[in-house]
């Protein structure tokens, strides 16, 4: 049985995958599960960066503004995206750096994830460590961010995946299945 596993991950490319999607979708949560599925290490760009600063990104955003932030955010991305056999979670607004862009689309797999609007609301509602949520009308405010991000995120998928209701175990066989074709 276990050679029979081995041999369907043998089939999968080699390489970095690199998630990408608007805030609440689950990249952190699925490219986690997948990196255990493939044995590759796992990074969280956000994550990358809290632990480099010493601070979370809400203190980053109000010390730096979302300019400093997505300075940082590149330049992890950079260095990130050079590793082997990489499983990265990219930050929602990553993909407006045309930098960002190059170094996903020429390094690795992108995987697109996604999720109905509605969905991306009930999952970031009470979440406080989300800086351009921190509005009046949240709602509002993502769908706002949806808008413009959309269509970067579909030009640059390699694969794309809908989040919305199946469980974390059900998209990340999905997404080995169609990593395989």
């Amino acid at each position: 049985m276990w050679r029979a596993e081995m041999s369907y991950f043998d089939n999968l490319p080699a390489g970095n995958l690199f998630l990408i999607g608007p805030m609440g979708v689950g990249k952190t949560t699925i490219g986690r599960q997948l990196a255990q599925e493939l044995g590759r290490e796992f990074k969280d760009s956000d994550r990358e960066i809290e632990e480099r600063t010493g601070a979370d990104i809400p203190l980053i955003f109000e010390l730096e503004g979302e300019i400093g932030f997505r300075r940082r955010e590149r330049e992890v991305i950079d260095e990130l995206s050079q590793l082997s056999n990489i499983v990265i979670a990219t930050g929602g607004g990553s993909v407006l750096d045309p930098d960002n862009q190059q170094c996903l689309k020429t390094r690795g797999t992108v995987i697109y994830l996604y999720a109905s609007l509605d969905q991306l609301v009930k999952r970031t509602n009470r979440n406080k460590g989300r800086p351009l949520l921190q509005t009046d009308n949240p709602r509002e405010k993502l769908e706002s961010i949806m808008r413009e991000r959309e269509p970067i995120y579909q030009n640059l998928a390699d694969i794309s995946m809908e989040t919305g209701q199946d469980s974390i175990r059900h998209v990340v066989q999905v997404l080995l299945s169609k990593l395989e074709q």
